[in-house]
């Protein structure tokens, strides 16, 4: 390494103290000057395609104050939530009284699948059974999470994948009952890589080591669930899909492009990854050029607030650079970059932000 010399001693006194900073510890704050543009309002009526407003990943209601939701919403320009938590039997009936029955138009809730029911042998038929239920009490559409494939298993023991032919045919029967299945399938990338220095989300996973499915003992690999995923799609043409977090494979937007050539009946969800988004605001203008009619819009972001929306409008609707796309915290919590705005050209913005949706869904 080779040495300036300063003659004028313009670089501080001798002898300055270097803190003894851990690199965990180390938040530096950007000195890049650069425009801020407030889009507290989506340029067109929106549909949040994927949201948490029940009780399935809080001590109670992810939405505790229904009437300040709906005025934010409309405020936001959000004329529907999808509210992924309605489990089955009583919970989905109380999720649908809390918001489907007491707010019509505003909220869609999915069902979700018992599919720990696997372990028993007749688990497939109950699960069927449970399914068809939840249809009669006006589930929408079914939520499948990434335990298919990580950690539901048989009553051999063994792992479940995405592609199981008893996977496949409870999802099949959703499409028979007109319910889209919206799919979470795997994790960020990341997630399936070890834990060392080399790890671009090693803050989050040193705060959350559960969340990591790097052991290849226990865990598939990502590639193999996402193989796993296309093949479950390509087996069940009658039954439409929602491939959460841009097709569960936000890293990689080639790799989303073949998944929806090769399945008709995918479209995908932007929700939970602006961090991977905005750091290839182009490439992802591309793919929402190329699909103007397979991309939706949802957030993932609970409890929703003015901020989480805002962050997600200027990231589809200007060209601003280098912003926080986790308003308020001072560490990212996937991963530390800033991001930048995709420029959407406005023609694009009604499909993407309600039109697919309503199709998908069914709202009329």
């Amino acid at each position: 390494m080779s040495h300036v010399h300063d003659p004028l001693g313009a670089g501080g006194p001798a002898g300055t103290a270097v803190p003894d900073l851990r690199l965990v510890d180390w938040a530096p704050r950007p000195q890049v000057s650069v425009p801020v543009t407030r889009v507290r309002r989506a340029a067109v009526g929106a549909v949040d395609v994927h949201n948490h407003l029940g009780r399935w990943l809080t001590e109670d209601w992810c939405a505790p104050d229904v009437a300040a939701l709906l005025r934010m919403m409309d405020d936001a320009g959000i004329e529907t939530v999808v509210n992924l938590d309605g489990l089955w039997g009583e919970e989905l009936d109380a999720n649908l009284d809390r918001y489907d029955r007491a707010h019509p138009g505003r909220f869609v809730t999915f069902c979700q699948i018992d599919w720990t029911l696997l372990a028993r042998p007749d688990g497939e038929r109950e699960i069927h059974e449970q399914l068809r239920d939840s249809a009669a009490r006006g589930a929408r559409g079914v939520k499948v999470w990434k335990n298919v494939g990580l950690t539901v298993r048989g009553p051999d023991g063994e792992l479940v994948r995405p592609d199981d032919p008893r996977v496949a045919g409870v999802l099949a029967l959703a499409g028979e009952l007109g319910l889209p299945a919206l799919v979470h399938v795997a994790d960020p990338k990341a997630f399936f890589e070890p834990l060392d220095e080399h790890n671009e989300r090693f803050d989050e996973l040193a705060g959350q080591p559960d969340w990591s499915f790097a052991d290849r003992e226990r865990y598939p690999s990502f590639d193999q669930l996402l193989d796993a995923f296309e093949r479950l799609l390509v087996a069940t043409p009658g039954t439409r899909y929602i491939g959460a977090h841009v097709g569960c494979v936000a890293e990689d937007l080639d790799r989303v492009e073949r998944l929806l050539r090769a399945a008709p009946n995918l479209v995908v969800d932007i929700a939970g990854r602006l961090g991977e988004l905005g750091r290839q605001p182009r490439r992802f203008r591309r793919l929402v050029e190329s699909f103007p009619d397979r991309v939706l819009f949802g957030t993932d972001a609970f409890p929703l607030s003015p901020a989480d929306l805002e962050v997600h409008f200027r990231f589809l609707e200007t060209d601003d650079e280098a912003f926080d796309y986790a308003p308020g915290v001072e560490v990212p919590p996937q991963g530390r970059w800033q991001i930048s705005g995709a420029a959407l050209p406005a023609h694009l913005l009604p499909a993407l932000y309600a039109n697919n949706a309503r199709r998908v869904l069914n709202l009329g």
